[in-house]
């Protein structure tokens, strides 16, 4: 079980982000990009049982929540996921709980949780996926939620941006 930072923020940004599509976004938001709705496991699932629900929809992250409160918990990366079966770190039958990325809780308040929601400008998902919200460390995916964090919605890629950039004239 490996633990990693929720979304953090930083608390202070050295350098302004500058995006690189911004001509393009026209005002949308994360809602613009369509995402497909979430698919979350519990921890009880099986890696087997993860896999054959990422293939079915094409999907290359599952969020993991709690089977009783549905708080979010962490997540699942399916090329990480393959990775670890082929090198013999997991078995299929095994547990998520024994593969998944849990999201740490910070105590401190140095690191706080980004929320990114639907109503989230396309600027906003790309400098987090840059890194400029992330401690300078760069995102492969957001999870969305509700502004409470109580429901997760979806699951937003760095190619879903890129492909929404295509798709819009300059």
């Amino acid at each position: 079980m490996t633990d990693v930072m929720a979304q953090p923020v930083q608390s202070h940004i050295s350098e302004p982000f500058v995006s690189k599509w911004a001509s393009r976004y026209r005002g949308a938001t994360v809602e613009d990009l369509d995402p497909p709705a979430a698919l979350s496991l519990t921890p009880s699932d099986t890696i087997n049982t993860a896999l054959a629900m990422a293939f079915e929809r094409d999907y290359t992250h599952l969020t993991v929540v709690d089977g009783t409160t549905r708080a979010l918990l962490g997540y699942i990366s399916i090329p990480s996921l393959r990775a670890s079966l082929e090198n013999g770190k997991h078995k299929p039958e095994d547990e998520l709980r024994t593969a998944m990325m849990r999201f740490k809780r910070s105590r401190d308040g140095a690191n706080k949780y980004q929320v990114i929601t639907m109503d989230t400008p396309l600027e906003d998902l790309e400098a987090f996926f840059a890194g400029a919200a992330t401690n300078g460390a760069k995102q492969d995916f957001a999870v969305i939620t509700d502004d409470r964090r109580r429901f997760v919605l979806g699951v937003a890629t760095v190619g879903d941006l890129e492909e929404f950039v295509k798709r819009r004239p300059a």
